[in-house]
Parts: C-alpha cells; structure tokens; sequence
C-alpha cells in the first residue's frame, strides 16, 4: 500500500509542476498530463501495467461529473446569454454534422464500416472547453465579438449532446435500436436530462438560501452531493445525466449564494485534481506501441476534422447569423478535440465487440494530434485574424474572473455619530482612486449615484486598487489572555514606541475595527502588522 501511495504522491507532484510549464508555454494541459501516464504506461520508463477499460470508464465517468457540473459553474450567463442560441446550435446541430461529416468521411475514405465510422465521429463529435481557455487564461487573450463566451458555452454544452450520439450509435451496433427506439432514447435523454435538471438547480438553490451550515466547508460537500445527484437521478430514468449537471453547474453558478468565492476555490482544486487523475488514466491506458498502427487514420481524420467537418459545420450555422468571417475560422479552428472524445472511446472500448477496431487508439491518436497542432496555434491563430480584444479581459467570461482584478473590497459601517451619516456620495471626501461601489441597507443592495444619502445602519462598501505584486503585508495574530500586556489596555494606551498596528480584532464570531477608545478583553484575537525587521 504505501508503494501505491508514493506512486499517487509522485504522480499528483508531478503533474502540479507540468501545469506551470503547460501554463507558461502555452501548451495544451491535456496533453502534458496524457503524456505523464504514458510514461508511467506499460511501454513506458515504469511500467505500470492498466488495461482494464470497465476501471477506466467508472473513473473518467465520475470525474467529468464535476468537470461538467463545473463548466457550468463557471459560466458567466450575463456575458452568454447574447450568444446562447448560436452557441447552443454549434452544441447540438454542430456536433450532429461534424459526426456525420467523419463517419461518412472514415467510411468511404478509410474503408471503416459504416456503423464503426459513424461511432468514431460521435466519440469525436464535442470539442473540449478546459483545453482552450486553459490557453486563453495563460496567454491572457480575450478575443472580439463575443468569441471566448462562445466557445466556452458551445464547448461546455456538446459533450453531452456527443454522448447521446455515442449511446444512440452503441446501441443501433448491439442491435437492440430501430428509428423508433433511437427517437425514443433521445427523447428520454433530453426530457429527464433537462427537467430533473432545472428542478434538482431550484431546490438546490432554496436549500442554499434558507439554510445556514452549522459547520464551515459543508456548503462544498453539499454541492458535491448536489453534482452527483444531478448525474444520479436522470441516468436512472435513462436521461441524460452529463446534461442535467451541467444545467445545475449554471443555474447555480449564476445564482446569489453565500460563500460562492469559497465553492469557487474548492471546485478548482477539486476539479484539478480530477483533471490530473483523468488525463494520467487515459495516458497509463493508451499503449504507445499500438499508435503506429493508427497513426495513418488518426491524423487523416484529424485533419479531415480540422479543415473539413468543423469549418463546414461552424460556417453552415454561423453564416446566417452574418458573423465576420474572421470568428468563423477562429471559431472553426478552436474546435479543439478532448477528454470526452477518449472517455465515450472508452465506453464504446469497453463493449468487447468493438475492441477489434482498436477504436480507442483511433481516437487517443486523434485527440493528441488535435491538440498539439491546433491547441499550439490558437494564439497565433488569434493573433493572424486580428481576433484579439485588448480592450476586455477573457476572465470576464467566467464567474470567478474578480480574483483576477487588481482592486480591493473594504466594509465600513455608517452609524449615529458618523461623519458620513446624513451625507450625500458627492459630497464626500473620498480618498484618491477610491470608489463607493455598493450600499447595504436592510438586506437591500442600493447601486450608488451622485445624490444618494448615507444613513445610519449602512454599510458601504468601497473599492481601490490593490497593492500590487511588488508589496508583501505580514499579518500575524496575537491571543490575549488574562495576564497579557494588551488585556485591559485601549488601543491609544499602547506605548508609542511598540511599532505594532493593530488592523483588526477577531471576538467570537464579531470582527472589530479598532479605534483609539477600543479596549482589549481577555479572548481576543489580535492582528497585528508587525514593525519592519531591522
């Protein structure tokens, strides 16, 4: 056992550090981490032997769970909403014609029967979100006309439009489907995909609002349940259960709930670590021996993909909307191929009838020349179509894009004998670069103009610019007890010469702002800003 957790250890360690190269050249994250099990694989330095595609499905199956219920978390519906229904489109007809366009292409061109071509095209049909804005968030480009919203929401929503293609084509290849039964299941999978979605999203929502955890970090491990019943509970219907989380990711997302900034936090490491799990899995399974027998196919159907199926597709449903034809070919080759395609590979591997095919070697082939020619080149590609907006930022198109602004949120409360209360905003004497950005009153959210007046019992809360990266502040905290030097003492008794500032009190569950009459008491927990080391 503890041989398998040094492995696990090295493993997670490894891969951590391979996001930091990914990020800072630029390469696809997917396929650091593919390539990291690879070389842990069978005919890899390791040795680790992994062929057992039932594990592998349960697992990857499990992780984009949360990858979805996350994609949709993520999603800034304000900056969607305006390209929802083409987006929308390119997740349901585009993924329809691109894996039409492929199986029809590995059926005449590569000599593939039908049915087979037709099951690849759906394995390949999604195109794979984490993977471009893995590149946009490092290179920091936000692209024109809406573009990174568009992708975000189309790559976000197609996996499991390419996952009912997948299982409605399995099933057709068991012979267990008609025209009929193939309506039938789509139906099912839209109908409980959709409506047990929406309804697990809006009592999530009223359980978020009305009820208080009693114990921090719970409100994650709520949400967690939250994830798998929104898979659970359609897939037992023989719903779409990929669907429904990532309904639930953006309902809830767009929400306002308590502590999403946490929930934030938690997911990515959540979803990191998944990731890292995933990809490492696809790596450890894929035997780099068999990629010679499928390198001809796979890279033909790659390209066939990359300047045939997905341009023909994208132009096909953006052309009447008279989008500029630089987003088209932008859009057309972000169409960057993923996860998802090497997990239904998977799913379809796992049905031993089809192993013959070495259908997932097709696939994995496909995926990893997808995403070192394209996925490289989506920078320079933005770059060449003049498609860069330098005027936005690209994490305004994500809910958790304020961790990234370079401003600072402070609270001050207006009481009785404050100098503020009875005064009107432009008549205040702010601090330079200083902004009022919200008024609390009551529980009522008040967006401040020019002539609105502060009264007793708001809070308001202003924002400045940040500090910046060139300037550290080392807080340390200091419990008061009985016999302490502080107990007792106002904060203007202090000797002169103690160089400490005292920036806040923590007294139970009450955090105070000193002033010169605040007096200490026994609990208190001080922070305090230390005097500079000599």
């Amino acid at each position: 056992m503890e041989t398998v957790l040094l492995i696990i250890a090295a493993v997670i360690l490894i891969c951590i550090f391979a996001n930091r190269i990914s990020g800072k050249f630029g390469i696809p994250m997917l396929l650091v981490f593919i390539g990291i099990g690879m070389l842990f694989g069978s005919d890899g330095i390791f040795k680790i032997p992994f062929e057992n595609y039932d594990l592998a499905e349960t697992g990857c199956s499990v992780a984009l769970i949360f990858i979805m219920f996350y994609g949709g978390f993520g999603t800034n519906w304000n900056k969607a909403k305006p390209v929802a229904v083409k987006s929308m489109l390119l997740s349901s007809l585009g993924v329809a014609a691109t894996a039409l366009l492929t199986g029809l292409f590995c059926h005449f061109a590569l000599g593939m029967e039908l049915m087979g071509g037709m099951l690849i095209g759906a394995c390949l049909g999604s195109t794979d979100a984490a993977t471009v804005f893995s590149i946009l968030r490092s290179k920091k480009l936000n692209l024109k006309y809406n573009t990174a919203s568009l992708l975000e929401l189309e790559s976000g929503s197609n996996d499991p439009f390419a996952y009912m293609m997948t299982m409605i084509i399995l099933s057709v290849m068991e012979g267990g489907g008609s025209a009929g039964d193939s309506a039938l299941m789509l139906a099912r999978q839209l109908i409980y995909g959709e409506g047990l979605g929406f309804l697990i999203a809006a009592a999530a929502w009223l359980i978020l609002k009305k009820f208080k955890f009693s114990i921090a970090g719970l409100d994650s491990v709520f949400m967690v349940a939250v994830a798998l019943l929104a898979y659970a509970a359609p897939s037992s219907l023989g719903g779409n259960g990929y669907l429904s989380a990532y309904i639930v990711g953006i309902f809830l997302g767009n929400c306002s709930i308590s502590g999403k900034r946490n929930l934030v936090h938690f997911f990515d490491g959540v979803t990191g670590l998944l990731q890292m799990m995933v990809f490492f899995m696809l790596g450890l399974l894929a035997f780099p021996s068999k990629l010679p027998e499928v390198v001809l196919p796979g890279i033909l159907i790659a390209l066939f993909m990359t300047f045939i199926a997905r341009p023909v597709s994208v132009f096909g449903i953006l052309a009447p909307f008279r989008c500029k034809l630089n987003q088209m070919l932008l859009v057309s080759w972000s169409g960057l191929r993923g996860v998802a395609s090497i997990v239904f590979a998977i799913m379809a591997a796992a049905a031993s009838d089809f192993r013959e095919y070495d259908l997932f070697h097709t696939v994995f082939l496909t995926v990893l020349f997808s995403l070192l020619f394209q996925g490289s080149l989506i920078p320079f590609m933005a770059k060449k179509l003049k498609m860069i907006d330098n005027t936005n930022n690209v994490m305004t198109t994500f809910n958790d894009y304020s961790e990234e602004l370079p401003v600072q949120f402070i609270k001050v409360s207006i009481h009785e004998e404050s100098r503020w209360n009875g005064m009107q905003i432009k008549d205040l004497d702010l601090p330079p670069e200083t902004l009022i950005a919200l008024i609390v009153r009551r529980s009522k959210r008040i967006i401040p103009k020019g002539f609105t007046q502060l009264k007793s019992g708001d809070t308001a809360v202003l924002c400045a610019p940040a500090i910046g990266d060139g300037v550290a502040i080392d807080l340390t905290e200091v419990y008061v007890t009985k016999g302490s030097v502080y107990c007792g003492l106002m904060l203007s008794e202090l000797p002169p010469d103690n160089g400490n500032l005292v920036v806040l009190i923590k007294r139970g569950e009450q955090v105070i702002i000193p002033r010169g009459r605040t007096k200490f008491t026994e609990g208190d927990i001080l922070v305090i800003k230390s005097a500079e080391e000599r």
